[in-house]
């Protein structure tokens, strides 16, 4: 089931258990005697009233449960609840009390399907088709064995193939069982989200696990509600309750619809709230027994493999088939020949069972079920080293998609910028004043009057959505976005209070910041009903349109005229190439009470004009040439002033020469034609709507083919995070909606932490390729040895046991060692992957076939005149052979595993020391088959060597490395191809062409 599908089953249920718990709690509403004014008694248990509170938790859970307001009265409202909670709704939870308040009211999570048990892998792993023929042919091989050769020697080949079988299948168990609970580890982590609550009087961040009831929630956009709860207080708050209800209109939250639902998201406005119930007791945690969770979806490269190898697996049927009936046949042929067909024994059943195990055999090893596993365990190697990166992986797919980005379109601030901002430059009563010290600070004091220094710090602490908190450290902290963060900083520098304007200056209405607007708007009733003013901060283009006055230095304002905002937006812009992020303040008056149901639009007075500092993160012009050098085009999408993004943009290196920044409606304004041939030089667009980004990724991907990532932050980057092939969330700056929507989430919100994903993208699929290339030449050689000999000989000289281990050396030991291998830098100097080319590519293919013909040739040599080149002689002399052509054999899989580390670079011992896994893998290869010759001969029907031949072994393994070096310099297909890289595509251009 796809992700969509199982989404959309998902949403259905719970539709449908919402409307059956409201149906079930409406009844019983209707038997209850809810007079108003008549309290619901009932008895207090020991354990709540000796905790100190006054509810019990299921009548609290109840309360948001039944929808219904009338409970919430009977218990005084807000202020009563918080009352049978011991909380204070200024001061929130005392930290001391959680512990009791979790014990009695229950923890914040949700029943989780119980994690499989070991034994349960194990169980699967001995579900394989191929694998249960085997048990049933040893269990029939030990029977035979035992009535024809006696007990224990006829049993030996048969407890060979179990014990091979036991090992194949703990080793497969083990494997698997590691990455479910690493998976496991990493949705926890996926699910930790990050609260803002009020706790001892002081306002700090929790994680979401632990919050408890009692607890006061600060909510603003494109937050998740965390917990079912009661509206304490705030502004234009409108809640998303698709996820739970299917119904797409946001619901406004107020004082008279207060309850507020688990699962749900902030759409617009702020807020907070009064927990009433946490982990299972919410609506989303009652649901949530009704349904089961998804696993991953197959990732594209798993589904692209699956196909390989069910082809693979219908070859190897068909060889394997092919192998039983010449064997057969042969065994059939020489029985006529020697007139005995009527006359069958026991040993002739074994031989016939030895045949149908071989067959059997070829058949395990043909199928290359290591194939998905090495995509699973490179794409969960990759997940857990970007967690420790500060890259949280949501999707497993968005590993390898990342690995084939051709495009980033970024954020500037936050990402590209450090998201510490601090006010740099003001331009205020036509002077600007550099703010870099106290005494640059004391002058603004002295040359402004008094009516305007108020008008400047009443803008800054009215006009705002942060907040000044007490931390645990006693030290005054600001919760709010770094913008915001900047401006009262500043007001504080200044020497403000922002406790003064808020006690003398009621706020009436706020219209919060939005990425359509570009504007934060803020309506306060004058003290002593002198009215309204209404104060205006935002983006400064759109802020000096709204203004038709401007205040003086006086404090007296006059009409600002063309030439004056002329002047303004010279100012504005001259901020803008000296890299300062800018906004305006402005305020008006309003006369009388008429209008406070809306803040206006337009008759603004001018403040000031405010350049905001935000350094570019080190290494972020490093980065940005990284990723030209690998093919991967830098496009900044910013709300910001188009100088401030191109001032950044050069500093960072997007913009060149002849790239091209354009402003967010200049593009939406032009036709499809003039999109298609300006796209391609697009570096910057500023000033641009979400709906802008999300045209621009369309563009991209459905006009230019191109693998588009796409960095967000904000509720509203939510549809352009979707529509892209990796969306990449900020972990910091970004809101839950985008995180949801994203694939991957930047833990630092650092553009240089977007780069080593890229580079981990190409290192899992480069990975799985060189495992293919190495399992693939496996399955050609032992298929064709086995079907060669058979046809020629009559027997195989790889036995059932030998080839079990060939087999875990090819699937788990091989996946293990070339799919964790970590990225090197030069696969950031190779082109992006494209969307739709063959997985196998031609370079691979000639490495296959040419090491294929090579072990081929040399083992059938050995088979058939090894005894004259070896010098064997004496009865044990076919033994020897037989055990010299599989360790020859094994050891030529070693090489070709070392081989396999690079497939066009001769040189493929670099880096081998960096990865530890690979060379653990082949010490205890090298060890498990050295104990398999010398120590198990009795299973695996192999005799002791002599160090000659253990060196001739060897040497036979190296040559293949060697004949794979010289491989590697035989040119693939036309003169096009010659110049193109191991992954089949072309070299990046150089010079003016890459620019």
């Amino acid at each position: 089931m796809d992700a969509s599908t199982y989404q959309g089953t998902n949403t259905e249920k719970v539709r449908i258990a919402i409307y059956v718990n409201k149906a079930a709690l409406q009844f019983f509403g209707g038997i209850v005697d809810d007079t108003p004014g008549k309290e619901s008694h009932y008895k207090l248990s020991k354990e709540v009233r000796d905790a100190g509170f006054g509810i019990e938790p299921d009548k609290l859970a109840s309360i948001v449960g039944s929808h219904d307001t009338k409970d919430l009265e009977h218990h005084g409202g807000v202020q009563g609840l918080a009352r049978e909670l011991s909380v204070s709704l200024d001061h929130g939870v005392v930290s001391s009390d959680v512990s009791v308040r979790q014990n009695i009211y229950g923890l914040n999570r949700y029943v989780e399907k119980p994690s499989r048990s070991f034994w349960m892998f194990v169980w699967e792993a001995l579900q394989d088709f191929t694998l249960v023929i085997l048990i049933i042919c040893a269990a029939i091989s030990i029977g035979v064995g035992t009535a024809t050769e006696g007990w224990p020697k006829g049993m030996y080949d048969g407890l060979g193939i179990i014990l091979c079988i036991f090992l194949v299948v703990i080793v497969t168990a083990v494997s698997d069982y590691n990455q479910s609970l690493q998976f496991k580890d990493l949705d926890k982590e996926k699910k930790n989200i990050i609260v803002q609550v009020t706790r001892d009087g002081c306002r700090q961040k929790v994680s979401i696990y632990d919050l408890v009831v009692g607890d006061v929630v600060h909510l603003s956009i494109g937050d998740q509600v965390p917990a079912d709860g009661v509206f304490i207080s705030g502004y234009s708050l409108s809640i998303d309750e698709s996820s739970l209800t299917g119904e797409s209109e946001p619901v406004n939250v107020h004082q008279e619809r207060p309850l507020l639902l688990s699962g749900t998201k902030v759409q617009d406005g702020s807020g907070k709230m009064l927990v009433t119930s946490v982990g299972m007791r919410t609506e989303w945690g009652r649901l949530m027994v009704t349904l089961s969770e998804g696993g991953e979806d197959e990732t594209p490269l798993q589904v692209k493999l699956n196909g390989v190898a069910t082809i693979i697996g219908k070859i190897g049927l068909a060889v394997a088939v092919l192998t039983f009936l010449v064997l057969t046949s042969r065994f059939l042929v020489e029985k006529s020949l020697h007139n005995k067909i009527t006359d069958w024994s026991a040993s002739d059943a074994l031989k016939l069972l030895n045949y149908f195990a071989i067959s059997v055999t070829i058949l395990v090893v043909a199928v290359p079920e290591g194939l998905p596993l090495a995509v699973t365990l490179s794409l969960a190697f990759a997940m857990k080293k970007l967690m420790s990166d500060k890259a949280l992986v949501r999707h497993l797919s968005a590993c390898e998609t990342m690995g084939s980005a051709s495009c980033i379109c970024t954020d500037k601030t936050g990402t590209l910028t450090t998201n510490h901002m601090v006010v740099n430059k003001i331009w205020i009563c036509e002077k600007s004043v550099e703010i870099n010290s106290r005494d640059n600070e004391d002058a603004l004091k002295t040359s402004i009057s008094e009516r305007v220094f108020n008008l400047l710090l009443q803008s800054i602490f009215q006009n705002t959505s942060s907040e000044i908190v007490k931390g645990k450290d006693s030290k005054k902290n600001i919760i709010g976005s770094p913008t915001e963060t900047a401006l009262i900083e500043f007001g504080l520098l200044l020497g403000g209070d922002i406790n003064t304007f808020r006690e003398d200056y009621k706020i009436v209405r706020v219209e919060p910041f939005n990425s359509v607007k570009k504007k934060m708007s803020v309506l306060v009733a004058l003290p002593d009903g002198g009215g309204f003013r209404a104060f205006c901060k935002g983006a400064s283009e759109i802020i000096l349109e709204t203004c038709d006055k401007i205040v003086k230095a006086d404090g007296e304002t006059t009409q600002l005229s063309k030439e004056q905002k002329k002047g303004i937006t010279d100012v504005i812009n001259g901020f803008a190439c000296e890299a300062l992020r800018t906004l305006c303040l402005a305020f008006k008056d309003i006369e009388g009470a008429s209008n406070v149901d809306s803040i206006p639009d337009n008759g603004y007075t001018l403040i000031a004009v405010v350049g905001i500092k935000d350094p570019v993160r080190p290494g972020v012009k490093e980065a940005v040439e990284t990723c030209l050098a690998a093919g991967i085009t830098v496009r900044m999408v910013t709300g910001d002033n188009i100088n401030t993004a191109k001032a950044i943009a050069k500093e960072c290196g997007i913009l060149t020469e002849d790239g091209l920044a354009i402003e967010g409606s200049d593009f939406r304004n032009k036709s499809p034609q003039e999109m298609k041939e300006l796209i391609p030089k697009l570096q910057v667009m500023a000033r641009s709507l979400p709906s802008d980004k999300h045209t621009l990724v369309i563009q991209l991907r459905n006009v230019f083919k191109e693998v588009v990532s796409v960095t967000g932050d904000g509720t509203n980057d939510a549809p352009a995070l979707h529509e892209a092939d990796i969306g990449l969330a900020m972990g910091i700056a970004g809101t839950e909606v985008a995180k949801e929507s994203a694939d991957v989430i930047i833990m630092d919100d650092n553009f240089t932490t977007i780069i080593n994903v890229a580079r981990w993208g190409r290192s899992v699929y480069i990975n799985i390729q060189k495992f293919v290339q190495f399992q693939l030449t496996v399955n050609v050689v032992a298929l064709m040895l086995n079907f060669i000999c058979a046809c020629i000989s009559g027997s195989a000289p790889l036995t059932t046991v030998q080839m079990l281990w060939v087999n875990l050396i090819m699937d788990t030991l091989g996946a293990l060692a070339l799919a964790t291998e970590p990225p090197h830098d030069a696969l950031m100097r190779r082109p992006p992957v494209g969307r739709n080319v063959n997985f196998i590519t031609r370079i691979m293919w000639r490495n296959i076939i040419c090491q294929s013909i090579y072990q081929i040739c040399v083992l059938l040599i050995l088979k058939f005149d090894g005894k004259r080149l070896l010098k064997l002689t004496g009865l044990d002399a076919n033994s020897i052979l037989n055990t010299f052509i599989f360790n020859s054999f094994v050891f030529c899989q070693v090489f070709n595993e070392i081989n396999s580390r690079d497939m066009e670079k001769t040189n493929v011992f670099r880096g081998i020391f960096d990865s530890w896994v690979f060379l653990i893998v082949m010490v205890s290869t090298v060890a498990f088959q050295i104990i398999i010759v010398e120590f198990l001969g009795t299973f695996a029907d192999t005799v002791p060597l002599s160090w000659e031949l253990w060196l001739a072994s060897i040497l036979i393994g190296a040559a293949s490395l060697i004949v794979a070096v010289i491989t590697k310099n035989i040119p693939v297909g036309t003169s096009k191809h010659k110049a193109q890289h191991h992954d089949g595509y072309e070299p990046l251009p150089t010079g003016p062409e890459l620019a």
